[in-house]
């Protein structure tokens, strides 16, 4: 063996046996039918766990359905539970187009609800209902789009881990709500409870559900214009593709990120303004209930694209609301349902791996090995 082929044979030793390539050219149709495999995947998966646990997965799915499309009023409570998920997944899309990882959208819906709430409390008997509402929207989601522009400032002025800074940040604004339930805000005294809004501080009713839904499907059509037909969704893009490039075509960076943060930060608040006005009635702690995370695997599953979004909040609603039946008639665990929720999740984040990725197997490497 010469010493030229006994480098190759160590190099290809030293290849692992799997790698990822990126794919670029993958049919539309063909990836459709990637994510409807993953779905019928995660339906089959959820029915095991059903059978597993000695329920019918035919019955099971049926409750579901049922529990969140069958009556009225179920009808309205999942489209309830859908609006902040749809709005969140809105808001945080333009920093992800833009590789600006923004974590922080728990703290921004509570940011928001912060601010809302202190004019539901402090001015429900001096303003008439529609400029409340107005001056509570612009309040939350001036609050939100602050408290968003914080870590902004710090990436853009001294290159800040914009992950770490934006996540921690939640976690300080919820404390802080926690110091309003007990101390200025706090209604009866050791409850620890903010009183109820007057009904001057909340939103009305359009079809049996508050009118955020209309508020969410015009950031729909706003978030897709915004993102592909405007300078600032072009810019963006550009510097979600190359820092470096959106520099060298004269791009303020720190600016743009800035802005970025800001609107996504105050369509948050809007969001924490829908929540505590039209279907809480209050503030609490938790009052965005983990929306901020979800919003982010809604976000990723559509591919930033708020049509996608539409739908994939509507799933995840319908089976939050659903697993409810399932807890009813079939007696199933709350931990069930949270199981075939992941299920759900796992799967489609899968299908949107493999269509952007192939696993290639070094077969040379594998050949050496058996040998």
């Amino acid at each position: 063996m010469t010493a030229s082929q006994t480098k190759a044979s160590n190099r290809r030793k030293r290849e692992p046996l799997f790698h990822l390539a990126k794919r670029t050219d993958i049919n539309p149709k063909r990836a459709w039918m990637v994510r409807g495999i993953s779905f019928l995947a995660a339906i089959v998966i959820g029915g095991l766990i059903f059978l597993i646990i000695g329920n019918n997965p035919f019955s099971a799915y049926g409750y579901i359905v049922s529990g969140a499309l069958g009556k009225k009023v179920a009808i309205r409570q999942t489209v309830k539970f859908a609006i902040p998920l749809l709005g969140t997944a809105l808001a945080i899309a333009p920093c992800f187009k833009m590789r600006f990882w923004n974590i922080g959208a728990e703290g921004q819906i509570t940011a928001g609800a912060i601010g809302a709430t202190f004019f539901a409390l402090n001015y429900a008997n001096t303003m008439p209902k529609p400029l409340l509402l107005l001056v509570m929207a612009v309040g939350g989601a001036l609050c939100g789009g602050i408290w968003a522009l914080i870590p902004a400032v710090f990436k853009a002025k001294w290159g800040t881990n914009e992950t770490l800074f934006t996540l921690m940040m939640n976690y300080i604004v919820i404390g802080l709500v926690k110091y309003l339930q007990g101390g200025p805000w706090e209604g009866k005294p050791g409850s620890q409870i903010i009183p109820d809004f007057s009904q001057n501080a909340v939103l009305p009713k359009v079809f049996g559900v508050h009118c955020g839904w209309i508020i969410v499907l015009l950031l729909v059509i706003f978030i897709y214009v915004y993102m592909n037909y405007t300078k600032h969704g072009y810019e963006i893009a550009v510097i979600g593709d190359s820092v470096n490039t959106a520099r060298y075509a004269g791009m303020d960076v720190a600016l743009i990120t800035m802005r970025t943060m800001f609107m996504s930060g105050a369509i948050c608040g809007l969001v924490g303004f829908m929540v505590c006005s039209g279907a809480n009635m209050t503030l609490y702690h938790s009052v965005a209930d983990g929306v901020g995370f979800t919003a982010i695997t809604v976000a990723w599953l559509a591919q930033l694209n708020p049509f996608a979004m539409m739908a994939i909040s509507l799933l995840l609603a319908i089976l939050d609301k659903g697993a409810g039946d399932l807890q009813t008639y079939m007696k199933v665990p709350t931990s069930i349902a949270d199981i075939i929720t992941g299920i759900f999740l796992f799967c489609m984040l899968a299908s949107e791996f493999f269509i952007n990725y192939r696993i290639i197997i070094n077969h040379e490497s594998s050949g050496e090995a058996s040998k």
